[in-house]
């Protein structure tokens, strides 16, 4: 197709890429950010983010700009922005609403306006459209038609980029899918998925998510009564994964902007339908458990003014993003049982940590209990014995993701639990 002119709003770990590609496809994109901060960093060919070098920055062009003029000749403009849920686990969408209302002011006739937000279905066509025709004054589907492809980035994931995610794609028409198939099909290898309504496709993204969610809850209560029993969640899952039609998930912390928060976007959406999902808000409720869960493992073991370790912060490894990370609730719960809890993630300064009200600790400290949760590859290049060097003799290790040499542990005399 011929180069299309462009605007990726939101340049946060799914729009920056996305700018990326489209870029290197031959397009004149313009990457919007309402962070000063964030667009400097990206002239200077800087990504905090991690999901692109230098060198990746340097081999497009990118007119990156806080200047929401800046949208007004375009043909596409494409928001890929987060959708967290508030306190109350309700959906927050005022961040998406707020830069409609940016595009909605610089709508021009002819353009087509997509969303790579999760959100449930409706979203896109009755909350965004109806917000877009008020800024604007146009009319929705006659004037400016929208679109809906959800985001499927796997932040930090090197193997697994948007060239080789299969797309889906809907748009409010026929034509309007036509032209974003041919669009998105200009950076994707991998292939279009055309959904037949934007309805649909908001709904696939919902359910992806939301089946993660489920089948890690099932393990984690799995690993709960493992515990209970007193053998290893590893060792069981190795045995039941020897047939073949086994869904080999692993236990664990459910944080991130995806898996621990889409759910709830289907619970809002059964509310407004009056309906219930009880399996999901089930699976919810365990998950979001967990980290008590953890912390309750860990401080069973311990002697009284005890001091532990926590490795890692981020939500997942090597990567710096802290959203909705469980391994800091679980720091937050040792800090309400009283225990003097360090922190130690490579992807955060010290001046992250103290921010995060929350005291930096070394590996080479001397702690009753080293709790490791995110397995940077720091870490997993330290090994059993470097984590070990961590902890007083007879502590107490405790390995999320039972990654360490647990008979080296016990050979050192220190007690080793897992999840």
């Amino acid at each position: 197709m011929k180069p299309s002119k462009l605007a990726i709003v939101g340049l946060g770990y799914v729009g920056l890429p996305l700018a990326h590609a489209f870029a290197k496809a031959g397009h004149d994109v313009v990457g919007y950010d309402i962070s000063a901060p964030r667009i400097a960093e990206l002239k200077k060919g800087k990504d905090w983010t991690l999901e692109l070098t230098e060198a990746d920055l340097k081999s497009v062009t990118i007119n990156y700009s806080t200047d929401p003029t800046m949208l007004e000749d375009r043909d596409v403009i494409i928001l890929a922005l987060p959708t967290p849920v508030d306190d109350s686990n309700d959906p927050d969408m005022s961040i998406l609403e707020s830069a409609t209302k940016t595009v909605g002011k610089h709508l021009k006739k002819g353009m087509i306006i997509v969303y790579e937000s999760t959100v449930y279905p409706g979203v896109t066509e009755e909350l965004c459209g109806p917000i877009l025709e008020k800024e604007s004054g146009l009319k929705c589907g006659t004037d400016f038609t929208l679109g809906y492809s959800p985001e499927r980035v796997n932040p930090g994931d090197k193997l697994h980029t948007i060239d080789k995610i299969l797309k889906i794609v809907a748009g409010q028409d026929p034509k309007t899918t036509d032209i974003l198939c041919d669009l998105y099909g200009s950076i994707v290898t991998a292939g279009i998925h055309r959904a037949p309504s934007i309805k649909v496709a908001e709904m696939a993204k919902a359910i992806e998510n939301a089946q993660r969610d489920l089948n890690i809850a099932y393990v984690n209560e799995i690993a709960m009564m493992c515990n209970g029993i007193g053998i290893s969640t590893k060792d069981v899952l190795a045995a039941a994964g020897t047939k073949w039609n086994f869904l080999k998930f692993q236990p664990g912390l459910v944080g991130g902007h995806c898996i621990g928060v889409d759910p709830y976007y289907l619970v809002e959406k059964a509310k407004q339908l009056k309906l219930s999902m009880p399996i999901v808000t089930a699976s919810r409720a365990v998950n979001d458990g967990m980290s008590g869960y953890v912390v309750d493992q860990v401080t069973k073991a311990l002697p009284k003014n005890a001091r532990v370790l926590v490795l890692g912060l981020t939500f997942k490894e090597n990567i710096p993003d802290i959203r909705n990370s469980k391994a800091i609730d679980v720091v937050h719960q040792f800090q309400k049982t009283g225990i003097a809890v360090d922190v130690h993630d490579p992807f955060l300064s010290p001046e992250k940590i103290t921010a995060l009200q929350m005291t930096s600790g070394s590996l080479s400290g001397s702690y009753d209990a080293v709790v490791f949760l995110v397995p940077h590859k720091e870490y997993l290049k330290a090994g059993t014995k470097g984590i070990l060097k961590a902890l007083k003799p007879g502590g107490v290790v405790y390995d999320l993701k039972s990654l360490l040499d647990a008979d080296a542990v016990k050979k050192a005399g220190a007690l080793y639990l897992a999840l």
